[in-house]
């Protein structure tokens, strides 16, 4: 029998244990493909932060550092600039990278350092029980917006690629879908083309995927994808924003 496919060698043999119908999985093995297809395994150096992402550093068999609660685009800052010749990325969450890390991932992409930043989008904290994150939706019903997000009195959810597209120095962002085998395999381009610039030390690069968290929705896994692509695709539009290698 021909193996057409096989676990990539730049994840551990650990299983998940994420919850069934997450998408964290279908990112993690994007990136672990796109890991051994450069072939920079050995030369990577991942940062994982406080969220659903803390145990990347379990499942990424590269060499992993734990970031505080949203400073890991600082900490990916330092070992950058320790190891110039080591590629970095993190891998964070909307609740880690969107509120308590504004300030280190608004700051990263400004001065363009030369990481690539993967940004899980599921509308909501994950980890720690459900709560508004800032990429909640207007009227999304959280544990601690049981009534909806009011947009008058807690504001509108951030769009972080459009945020940082304000900036100049960024190289290259985009926001992919999870949500389908199609868009997987567009998304994994994204994630390529982001490692490619980075291993060729282009600058600053990003990747959103939008995603789901059907524990915290309260919905089934098929369910919960049927509700991001009615309800955020539409705010969070899949859409390249910038990138300077094709300028």
């Amino acid at each position: 029998m021909q193996v057409v496919a096989t676990r990539p060698k730049s994840l551990t043999d650990l299983q998940f244990t994420y919850c069934p119908g997450c998408l964290h999985g279908v990112a993690h093995r994007l990136i672990a493909e796109v890991m051994d297809e450069l072939d920079i395994r050995n030369e990577t150096m991942g940062v994982a932060p406080v969220g659903c992402s803390v145990f990347a550093y379990k499942f990424f068999d590269c060499d992993m550092q734990e970031a505080a609660h949203g400073r890991a685009p600082a900490v990916a800052t330092g070992m950058k600039r320790a190891r110039p010749d080591m590629h970095v990325f993190t891998y964070q969450g909307d609740g880690d990278l969107a509120a308590i890390g504004t300030a280190e991932i608004i700051h990263a992409a400004n001065r363009g350092e030369h990481i690539t930043v993967f940004f899980v989008n599921n509308a909501i904290y994950g980890m720690t029980g459900g709560q508004m994150a800032p990429t909640s939706l207007p009227g999304m019903k959280t544990t601690t917006s049981p009534y909806g997000r009011d947009v008058d009195d807690i504001g509108y959810p951030i769009r972080v690629c459009e945020l940082l597209d304000s900036l100049v120095a960024p190289f290259y962002i985009e926001r992919v879908s999870l949500l389908s085998p199609a868009e997987i395999i567009k998304a994994k381009r994204a994630v390529k083309k982001a490692l490619l610039y980075n291993k060729e030390e282009r600058g600053f690069t990003f990747v959103e995927f939008v995603s789901t968290c059907p524990t915290n929705w309260g919905m089934d896994p098929m369910k919960a994808r049927d509700w991001a692509r009615e309800n955020m695709l539409p705010f969070f539009k899949a859409q390249k924003f910038r990138d300077k290698g094709e300028e």
